[in-house]
């Protein structure tokens, strides 16, 4: 795993990898060979409960941003990721169809969503976090989450 930021508030404690970008809405994208994978972070998984069961869009999809990339059922609430990318999406990660709870033990690894061709990488970047200013949003909130229990 590569280098990650951590911190700790109340019980959990949450890690932001540094070879990755966020969106505020606690996704991660990671760009491999002209590609870009896309999961959920490990605040989100955390704070959202075990997930029982992930549906992401069908490969050969194209989708804008915002529109849903997938949902997730945990046992505490009901998920629908949007799309943080407009393109292709190339793969779905079908290892989340018998075990969606590889979402919950590997966020950043194993438990990926979907593997995107985007339209327009460069401009897309542009508008994502870098790993220190998600960290920091991700870490206030939970923080402010953490003053409501």
């Amino acid at each position: 795993m590569a280098e990650y930021l951590e911190t700790t508030v109340d019980k959990f404690t949450f890690k932001v990898p540094l070879d990755r970008l966020y969106t505020s809405g606690h996704t991660w994208l990671k760009e491999e060979d002209g590609l870009v994978r896309i999961g959920v972070t490990d605040y989100l998984q955390q704070t959202s409960g075990d997930v029982a069961f992930a549906d992401v869009t069908a490969p050969g999809t194209h989708v804008a941003i915002g529109n849903t990339l997938a949902a997730l059922e945990t046992i505490k609430v009901n998920l629908e990721l949007p799309s943080p990318l407009a393109g292709l999406i190339k793969e779905a990660n079908a290892a989340l169809q018998e075990t969606p709870e590889l979402v919950n033990q590997d966020p950043y690894g194993q438990g990926w969503l979907a593997l995107f061709a985007p339209d327009e990488w460069p401009a897309q970047r542009a508008g994502l976090l870098e790993p220190k200013t998600y960290f920091e949003q991700m870490k206030a909130e939970a923080v402010e989450e953490s003053k409501k229990l």
